[in-house]
């Protein structure tokens, strides 16, 4: 039996207050982010109009309010019931519970339409990856509002049974650490899919990432074994020979550990005669060839998959942020290429 809080030593006694207050300020935090998701994924399955704002919407202004009412409102619960510890505990776990459980079924709509709206963005000729992206969290969605009921409805069965005047699930042992560990379970697990949901592995970029340290890795050590003096090498001239300037940038760069590093870019088009590469229309152009038996092969010319994937989304009736929607590290990934790009145009001096 755990020991009353009445015969605690008083610096203990006056730790319950303010370690209560806490709790209830993350509590109301979390039902923060969790309005901020329920709010955001109802604006965009319920979109009617690609250049419909998020900001001036109403799911927008109801997030806003909903925040502030979920962080005024737990501590003053916590605050107006300070007096008997165990009356604080309970219409605590009862204002958090019934916050999270009203969240946690508002969730259900999503997951009934989710379906129809990934059948919807298919005939809208969706990017594949967005579609699987978009179908895996389903997927995820799916399991962590299983999980977040499991977290908030035994916590709300002790709330309630804690506000009667005669307790029978809290007189319990068994049953009080059974619901509280079924709880704790649950919480965790949700929040585990959370941060998958959010940070999405991408086995596409680890996969890019280490073949092109495999091929740094072999390119350094040729580089190596080229750059070993040899015989012939000992009458040659002290003083080194300059690289002329229209060689600033060549067709050789192309096999340089730099271009390993980042790829160029699907807008850059070489121009010849040129030191730089300028930029031109997105597209990839093929010329027109003569084969050894006199034949003229005509070129082509095609949108390269960027472009492509720019013309789909402009011409889509589907919200641009279902085109956009990735992963965070795939951003900064776009972020890091573009300031790779802007080095090597106009030099570090502007980064």
């Amino acid at each position: 039996m755990p020991k009353p809080w009445q015969e605690w030593t008083q610096p203990h006694k006056n730790a319950i207050f303010p370690l209560y207050l806490l709790f209830t300020i993350a509590w109301g935090l979390e039902m923060v982010t969790h309005l901020e998701e329920l709010c955001f994924w109802l604006f965009l399955v319920n979109s009617g109009s690609v250049k419909q704002d998020w900001f001036r919407s109403l799911y927008f202004k109801t997030w806003i309010g909903g925040s502030l009412i979920a962080v005024a409102y737990m501590p003053l619960v916590t605050i107006f019931t300070r007096s008997d510890p165990q009356k604080c505990e309970a219409f605590t776990f009862l204002a958090g519970s019934l916050g999270s459980l009203s969240l946690t079924l508002w969730f259900l709509p999503i997951l009934w339409t989710f379906p129809s709206f990934l059948e919807n963005l298919k005939r809208n000729a969706v990017d594949v990856r967005t579609i699987v992206r978009l179908t895996t969290f389903h997927e995820l969605n799916c399991l962590r509002v299983f999980f977040r009921l499991i977290f908030v409805l035994p916590l709300l069965v002790l709330a309630v049974d804690g506000i009667r005047p005669h307790q029978h699930v809290n007189e319990n042992m068994f049953w009080t650490e059974f619901l509280t560990s079924i709880a704790a379970v649950g919480c965790v697990t949700s929040s585990a899919i959370t941060l998958v949901i959010f940070f999405p592995r991408s086995v596409e970029s680890e996969l890019q990432s280490r073949n092109a340290t495999r091929e740094r890795g072999s390119q350094s050590r040729h580089v190596r074994r080229d750059s070993e003096p040899s015989d012939r090498d000992t009458s040659a001239s002290p003083y080194p020979q300059k690289r002329p300037a229209s060689a600033m940038y060549s067709n050789s760069d192309a096999h340089s550990p730099m271009a390993h590093e980042y790829p160029p870019l699907d807008s850059e088009v070489k121009s010849p005669g040129l030191e730089a590469p300028i930029m031109g229309p997105k597209a990839s152009f093929s010329p027109n060839r003569r084969a050894a038996s006199g034949v003229v092969i005509q070129g082509t010319v095609g949108l390269t998959e960027r472009a492509l994937h720019a013309h789909d989304e402009r011409m889509s009736t589907v919200h641009p942020f279902v085109h956009n929607f990735t992963s965070p590290i795939d951003l900064m990934d776009g972020a890091q290429q573009t300031l790779w790009y802007v080095k090597r145009q106009y030099g570090p001096r502007i980064v």
